[in-house]
């Protein structure tokens, strides 16, 4: 599956400024309830984790369940005092893992 993130976050901010990170990652997010032509249940694929971490930091992370829409969308927000990386990571059902990451650099 070809994956699309979008991952918005300033490129710089002042020390101890909380600045917005909003994310969003291409998923078709499958219930596992509905049912194909044949009658047949589509197996479950849900994008079931999203965690964010500055510099290797756990600073945000949320569980998503079946009723979350296609296409997941987060907007949070995160104090930074230093320069560095920020990363989101989103895990679903199936192994699939998709890491999106920006430098802020923060003075």
């Amino acid at each position: 599956m070809a994956t699309r993130a979008l991952l918005h976050v300033p490129g710089a901010a002042r020390r101890g400024e909380i600045v917005e990170v909003r994310a969003t990652l291409a998923h078709p997010m499958e219930t596992g309830y509905r049912r194909d032509s044949d009658g047949r249940l589509l197996p479950r694929d849900i994008v079931n984790r999203i965690e964010c971490r500055f510099d290797g930091e756990l600073v945000f992370a949320a569980d998503t369940f079946p009723a979350v829409a296609a296409n997941p969308y987060v907007a949070f927000h995160v104090q930074l005092m230093s320069t560095g990386s920020l990363t989101v990571t989103w895990s679903s059902d199936k192994g699939f893992a998709h890491t999106e990451g920006r430098r802020i650099e923060v003075s």
